[in-house]
């Protein structure tokens, strides 16, 4: 495996690409809370051990030993907050934290047992994909793109998990988690919000906080 500063990273580019965010210098400064110095230097060193592509200009780009580097980092990653939420009962953003400390202490066979043991989980506990055993869910769509009718909550997003925790709380706290059904009430393009109804409550949402939760129209 990878440093742990450099399986940061990784982890971080992983996030961002599966988000569809353009990964650059400054954005990864900015998700690791590190001055872009040092984000030049930590890319240098990845770029020299080939986990970097030398041909993407600006945007940084993994190279496929990267790519796989990084999946493995997030997939041990997902499965530990599973076992802290599902074994131990840590809630969504304890586990997290948890799971950050914890996924570069565990082998690759303490990993896999793990995974057997839990019975294969598909997910993370916020919905993500646990890379190399399951994909997104086809279809959906983020909760800020539905224009009208039911649909039905899949994932939360993990640029959200790392970079507004307090938001896992506020959607937790309203059942706005996987497995959710919700009705679009209304859409305020002056307000820029979004009015939904879920398990017998109405919520209302900035855009950019319904940007931040994938669903599935019915």
């Amino acid at each position: 495996m990878p440093s742990e500063v450099i399986s940061r990273y990784l982890e971080a580019i992983y996030y961002m690409r599966a988000e569809g965010e353009t990964v650059t210098n400054a954005r990864l400064a900015e998700w690791l809370s590190v001055s872009r110095p040092t984000v030049t230097a930590g890319l240098r060193r990845m770029a020299r051990d080939g986990l970097l592509r030398s041909d993407a200009g600006k945007e940084v780009l993994l190279t496929a030993e990267g790519e796989g580097k990084a999946a493995a980092i997030v997939r041990r990653h997902r499965i530990m907050e599973r076992w802290l939420t599902d074994a131990l009962g840590l809630d969504w953003v304890v586990a997290d934290e948890e799971a950050a400390r914890l996924e570069h202490a565990i082998s690759e066979v303490v990993e896999n047992r793990l995974y057997e043991v839990l019975g294969r989980p598909e997910s993370c506990p916020h919905g993500n994909p646990i890379p190399g055993h399951s994909e997104a869910v086809a279809g959906e769509v983020r909760l800020a793109g539905l224009t009208r009718g039911r649909a039905t909550v899949t994932r939360i997003s993990e640029v959200a998990e790392r970079e507004a925790p307090s938001l896992l709380h506020y959607l937790h706290e309203r059942n706005l988690v996987p497995g959710t059904r919700l009705t679009l009430v209304e859409v305020d393009r002056i307000g820029n919000t979004m009015r939904i109804s879920a398990v017998d409550r109405e919520v209302t949402l900035s855009r950019e906080t319904a940007g931040k939760v994938w669903v599935l129209p019915e």
